[in-house]
């Protein structure tokens, strides 16, 4: 596998990133235009552009890989890759929650694969999902321990030191610490498998990794479940930064053996993944959708959950909506019906949207208090997967 070009719109920075990746200059090219960007491939260089165009319409690239975390320019990038006939790999989930089953159903028709990339929590999960349901258990529950320490007001002034620290974007890290990043990845779980969140938001007990199977269980066992097939996160210790799945194991030769396992008590039982390696495996999942055309993972065709918004702040008609991870609103995960019947907009068409009615603190976004931005390029294609799923009447 080859890294043959970079497209960063700083530029600077895709040069700074080979620099770190080689421990060495030299390596890297910037090229301006497709025949500039194929002459540096074909010499060995990596090569550097801010022009998409000119990756996507190289014959040398098999797989486009979207890293930007910004619905609109995923969606856009996606999409274009694919019709160029490039497999893409998705490392933008925020796209996948709000158009993946378009995205999905148009790689099926240009004759390319569309997944999700290896390594995030979302994939990691998966796998545990795909395990535990091959030797044919129920799933009680699938989710992540939350990274960080969560706080629903942060903003992107309050983490702006802590950022730099740990030389991370301020936005994204925002977007961890209030929760959104983690309705995103339960809303992509959710949507690849049909699992739906309990309740809006879910209930992210604070259970260490060895009362999950006491806790994330219905409440029936003396959990907090009201059904099982959910998706949910824990904030309790021992569990982040991996990924789990409760399993529903109560046939009493399969408990015995499980509990001489050391595998815990039953009848319900965690498997837990104790980590995710985000970036450093998604070659992989570039690897096998190119030689084998398989994704790692994949939304189903009808959308389960929604990842909607509650605002941070108070707003008044005429106010502009910024970015996830910003100062207006938090990522917000209810059931599809749940959130159709609410009108709520999703989140990942918000970004230049307009308050039009008065918006509490805590209150549901939807299309009676706010509207998306005019000629907004994702919400047109987010239109289009409301189509294909729900017909003309969506």
């Amino acid at each position: 596998i080859e890294i043959g070009a970079i497209c960063d719109l700083n530029v600077a920075r895709a040069r700074g990133a080979v620099d770190i990746a080689y421990r060495a200059q030299g390596h890297h090219r910037d090229a301006s235009g497709t025949d500039e960007l194929n002459a540096a491939m074909e010499q060995g260089k990596i090569a550097i552009t801010s022009d998409s165009g000119a990756i996507l319409n190289s014959g040398l690239i098999d797989v486009v890989i979207d890293a930007t975390g910004v619905p609109a320019v995923g969606a856009e990038i996606g999409l274009s890759a694919m019709e160029h006939g490039k497999h893409l790999v998705m490392m933008n989930v925020e796209a996948d929650v709000t158009i993946g089953a378009y995205l999905k159903s148009e790689a099926e028709r240009l004759g390319v694969t569309y997944s999700l990339g290896a390594g995030d929590e979302p994939s990691s999960c998966m796998e545990l999902i795909e395990f535990v349901t091959a030797m044919g258990h129920t799933i009680v529950a699938a989710g992540k321990g939350k990274n960080n320490p969560l706080n629903v007001d942060a903003t992107p002034d309050r983490y702006a030191e802590e950022a730099n620290r740990r030389n991370m974007n301020v936005r994204m890290l925002v977007e961890f610490v209030d929760g959104s990043k983690t309705m995103v990845e339960m809303a992509a779980i959710a949507n690849a498998t049909g699992l739906v969140p309990d309740k809006p938001g879910m209930h992210g007990p604070a259970a260490t990794l060895d009362q999950l199977s006491s806790t994330l269980v219905p409440e029936k066992d003396g959990g907090v479940l009201s059904k099982v097939g959910v998706v949910d996160y824990s904030i309790g210790k021992g569990v982040a930064p991996g990924v789990f799945v409760v399993a529903d194991m109560s046939h009493p030769r399969i408990s015995e053996r499980m509990e001489d396992l050391k595998m815990g008590k039953g009848p319900y039982f965690t498997f837990h993944r104790p980590y995710h390696l985000t970036s450093l495996e998604v070659p992989l999942t570039c690897a096998r959708v190119v030689l084998y055309g398989k994704p790692d993972m994949v939304p189903l065709s009808t959308p389960v959950a929604e990842v909607c918004a509650v605002a941070k702040k108070d707003m008044a008609p005429g106010e502009s909506l910024d970015a996830i991870g910003e100062y207006c609103y938090r990522a917000w995960i209810m059931t599809a019906p749940e959130a159709r019947a609410a009108n709520a907009i999703p989140c990942g068409l918000l970004q230049g949207g307009v308050v039009t009615a008065p918006i509490r603190k805590g209150d549901l976004i939807t299309y009676r208090n706010a509207s998306v931005a005019p000629g907004s390029r994702i919400a047109a294609l987010r239109a289009r997967q409301d189509a294909l799923v729900y017909g003309k009447e969506a």
